[in-house]
């Protein structure tokens, strides 16, 4: 993916081992060691409970059906398949404990995987965002965890439960004929070598496989965000083009992951049965000759199939295991990215405030965004706001507006300079403390999918519905809202789809009111309203100013006319300030703005 934040970390975990990435999902599994535990005596009964089936065909063919045969033959089949009964009904319920604990383990842990992921990502600075395609974290978070859920849930406990196998059927194998025994293993370490070699090569297209795949979803979470302007430029046939080879793309590296893993398993199959063959041929002509009995070798053969079974379950689950591993360096890539913006280690308080708002000043401030540190969004920028004082920012866009609001709510940093709330320096607060302590409504308003009631108690979670509707009426959305076919029950749709823009701004005037703080962001909080609507609304916000210091981003000139100050920026800087009247006198940059503003005003009448 271009631009990924965690690329350079991904370069190095993909130099890991297999075993080193899934070692980083330990602190996962510790929780449950209890039932790890449990889920380990299941497979320990149900792999000896597999390992005792050889011996009783062992004693059945040796004793029931070998030269002996008799009334005592009958009595030991009878025994044998007795024992094999209650062998099978051991191995059952092992089984099945072993299977129920193992899968809840895969979703338990699965789940607090996706929770914890998705709790460190929500914490992320914006400039996280920035270089961050957000359908990559959602793949992330979806198909990655559904590998490891396969790992946990599955293959583990596969891998565990074979390998038990193979050890304890290696051993029974030696005891059974260590001569034979001695055979098979040196031909079984000469096919192992190839199929590890040609294991990794596995892996790295499986981590290739994930990312194309997140690649594609980034795509689409990207387009269907944008679906207005997709059909308004009749692009739909283009962006399905779009997807269709980003899809062909990810199929075609899966299609060589698959290919991978179907020679190996080819390869295995070959090797290890090719060598279980020839060995079982010379056990063969061991019985011929005398120096094997028939139930030796029928035991031998049963346990030659239980370790060849154990290398072929085992090289399937390290298929899996190589799928799991990309995607929990993918995982703990995103775990592992660490925002700038950090809550000090002993935050201070705010001092005690009265009812008139809260006082900020930025001192020689200066900053650049990460993205593009060449370029000054602010410039040794210095600004003092009193208690309950109202101060508009204007300026061209670019000037640097926004990004003032940004660094008051702390999503950046500045370089240079200090920004103060009540005298304290901002990175001195605890970001709950700082945020809690800001109003905004900003210019590109968000609305969730809920209904009307639940986005504008998104402004104070404990807020009741009496408070709710109360600054529904402060910001004008009462009126519409009623009008809805549920009233505040109405569902407002993905990104509120349902509302126009003007009442979609109403639902977030009503949000930052609902807050009641002691610092409202104005930003452009009119810009997409009707002339009706901003009377409406403007006469609220000038009610909502009351106690409360606001700062004020407009290009409309004529909505902060009436600001206790007016603040020009240019270029980052500010260039002038003073009051409507005393900056059209000046006849700077704000003068000429109002004059191209308000002579455009005059011509539309």
């Amino acid at each position: 993916m271009t631009n990924r934040a965690t690329s350079n970390n991904g370069s190095a975990a993909a130099r890991q081992g297999t075993l080193a990435a899934l070692k980083g999902l330990l602190p996962f599994l510790r929780p449950y060691g209890r039932q790890f535990a449990f889920a380990g005596i299941a497979l320990v009964v149900a792999a000896a409970a597999t390992l005792a089936i050889p011996y009783a065909f062992k004693q059945m063919i040796d004793l029931g059906f070998g030269a002996s045969a008799g009334i005592k033959s009958i009595q030991h089949v009878n025994q044998t398949f007795l024992a094999l009964f209650a062998v099978a009904a051991v191995l059952a319920i092992a089984t099945a404990a072993r299977f129920y604990t193992v899968s809840w383990l895969g979703e338990r842990v699965t789940a607090d995987i996706r929770s914890s992921v998705y709790r460190h990502v929500v914490n992320q600075s914006p400039e996280f965002f920035e270089t961050t395609q957000t359908g990559e974290v959602l793949s992330r978070l979806t198909t990655d965890t559904t590998l490891i859920q396969t790992v946990v849930g599955t293959s583990i406990s596969l891998a565990l439960r074979n390998t038990l196998l193979f050890v304890g059927g290696l051993a029974m194998l030696f005891v059974t004929s260590p001569t034979l025994s001695a055979i098979i293993i040196g031909l079984l370490v000469l096919v192992v070598v190839p199929i590890v070699l040609f294991g990794r090569r596995v892996r790295t297209l499986s981590r290739d496989s994930q990312d194309r795949i997140a690649d594609a979803s980034a795509l689409a979470g990207e387009i269907l965000n944008a679906m207005p302007t997709v059909q308004a430029f009749t692009h739909e046939h283009l962006e399905a083009n779009r997807f269709k080879s980003s899809v062909e793309g990810a199929f075609r590296t899966a299609l060589r992951r698959i290919r991978a893993r179907a020679l190996l398993t080819l390869i295995a199959i070959v090797l290890v049965f090719g060598a279980i063959v020839f060995v079982l041929w010379l056990g063969a002509h061991a019985v011929l000759t005398g120096s094997m009995t028939g139930g030796d070798l029928g035991q031998f053969i049963l346990y030659a199939s239980i370790v060849a079974g154990a290398i072929g379950a085992l090289s399937e689950v390290m298929g899996e295991a190589q799928r799991a591993a990309g995607a929990a360096e993918r995982l703990l890539e995103l775990l592992a990215v660490s925002s700038d913006i950090q809550d000090p280690v002993h935050p201070k308080a705010l001092p005690p405030r009265g009812s008139i708002g809260a006082a900020v000043a930025l001192r020689d401030v200066s900053f650049s965004y990460p993205s593009r540190p060449e370029t000054a969004a602010l410039a040794h920028l210095s600004l003092s706001v009193r208690p309950g004082e109202t101060v508009a920012v204007v300026g061209p866009s670019g000037a640097g507006k926004s990004t003032l609001f940004q660094l008051l709510l702390r999503f950046y940093d500045p370089q240079a300079g200090a920004i103060t709330l009540d005298g304290v320096d901002i990175r001195d607060l605890d970001l709950h403390t700082l945020r809690s302590a800001i109003g905004i409504v900003p210019q590109d308003t968000i609305i969730f999918s809920a209904d009307a009631m639940e986005n504008i108690r998104y402004g104070r979670a404990d807020a009741t519905d009496a408070e709710v509707i109360a600054v529904a009426k402060m910001a004008a959305a009462h009126e519409f809202i009623e009008r809805l076919p549920q009233g505040y029950k109405s569902f407002l749709g993905e990104r509120g789809v349902r509302l126009s823009g003007g009442q979609r701004q109403r639902i977030a005037i009503a949000r930052a009111l609902l807050k009641n703080p002691p610092l409202l962001l104005l930003d452009e909080a009119t810009s997409a309203l009707d002339a009706e609507s901003e009377r409406l609304v403007q006469s609220a916000l000038e009610a909502a100013m009351v106690g409360r210091t606001t700062l004020i981003i407009a290009h409309r000139l004529a909505t902060v006319q009436r600001a206790d100050r007016i603040i020009v920026m240019e270029d980052g800087r500010i260039v002038e300030t003073g009051t409507h009247a005393s900056l059209v006198a000046l006849g700077g940059v704000y003068a000429n703005l109002a004059a191209l503003q308000f002579h455009n005003v005059h011509v539309a009448h």
